[in-house]
């Protein structure tokens, strides 16, 4: 066991496009989607002991540590191994909730990734990935670390490497459920399935986006706003949007410009998972 205080990434992602392309008989979705890494992340402090305890800090209001998905990560890793072992984890949250970043699935992949090392359990990538699919549709990707397109309900993935750009990202002040979104009598649910090279090669679209849009006049203001100066759409079912650019100082004049009511930040597409750098970074420091 390592037991050295470490310090890891929860990187947010974008769904580039987002395509739906049927509706299962169990009422899940059949999807097209691409995801990206962004270099913008929450950070886990992680000290690994035998305790048999698992601590986390700050605490969530409402929210029992028990139903936490990094405690749950942390139990189920613990259990799957079969050891006695404990740890303190504090987070660093800056991913906003309920967003469509992927904040609470990029927590707990990063709890599975990084106990797994400190703790030595020695499970692989695929076992890490199977347990984290139990916890959320998500968690996989940030598992494996590397841009993914899915398909399937998600589950189905291959790496893939789109273009590293440059985003400015934006939530409006509004929580948006999933469920309401994929519920909706009005979601588009026949997208053509195309393959990956004819996905990458044409304009980027998020079906979710009408219905979103529709539903929620403060996610539809915002894009409005940002398509004045380039490229944008929603990422998964909201509530965030992003505009695209090519360069850094792009990104950053347009952030300089957000009206009052907007709150972003600027991060660039990374197809290497933050995540995945550190457990490298982590592992050669101990050999």
């Amino acid at each position: 066991m390592i037991t050295r205080t470490t310090e890891w990434p929860a990187p947010a992602k974008l769904n580039l496009f987002l395509y739906i392309t049927g509706r299962r008989a169990d009422g899940y979705h059949e999807l097209q989607t691409l995801f990206q890494f962004l270099d913008h992340s929450d950070t886990l402090t992680i000290t690994a002991n035998s305790s048999d305890q698992i601590t986390l800090t700050p605490a969530i209001d409402g929210v029992k540590t028990e139903d936490n998905l990094i405690y749950r990560a942390a139990d189920m890793l613990r259990q799957k191994a079969g050891i006695q072992a404990g740890a303190d984890i504090h987070i660093n949250k800056i991913l906003p909730m309920g967003g469509g970043l992927g904040g609470g699935s990029s927590d707990a992949a990063t709890t599975l990734v990084a106990l797994n090392y400190l703790w030595q359990t020695n499970l692989s990538v695929e076992e890490l990935a199977e347990l984290g699919l139990a916890l959320g549709a998500d968690v996989p990707v940030f598992v494996r670390g590397v841009s993914a397109f899915a398909e399937g309900v998600g589950e189905q993935l291959q790496p893939a490497e789109p273009e590293e750009k440059w985003y400015l990202v934006v939530k409006p002040e509004v929580n948006i459920a999933t469920v309401d979104i994929f519920t909706h009598p009005g979601l588009k649910r026949d997208s053509k399935k195309r393959s990956l090279s004819a996905l990458l090669a044409g304009v980027y679209e998020n079906d979710c986006e009408k219905i979103v849009r529709s539903l929620h006049p403060e996610v539809d203001k915002a894009l409005s706003w940002l398509l004045e100066y380039a490229p944008s759409r929603l990422t998964g079912t909201g509530a965030c949007v992003f505009a695209e650019f090519s360069t850094h100082e792009a990104a950053i004049a347009t952030l300089n410009k957000l009206p009052d009511w907007l709150q972003g930040f600027v991060a660039k597409g990374v197809n290497t998972s933050p995540l995945l750098t550190a457990l490298n970074a982590h592992s050669t420091d101990c050999q």
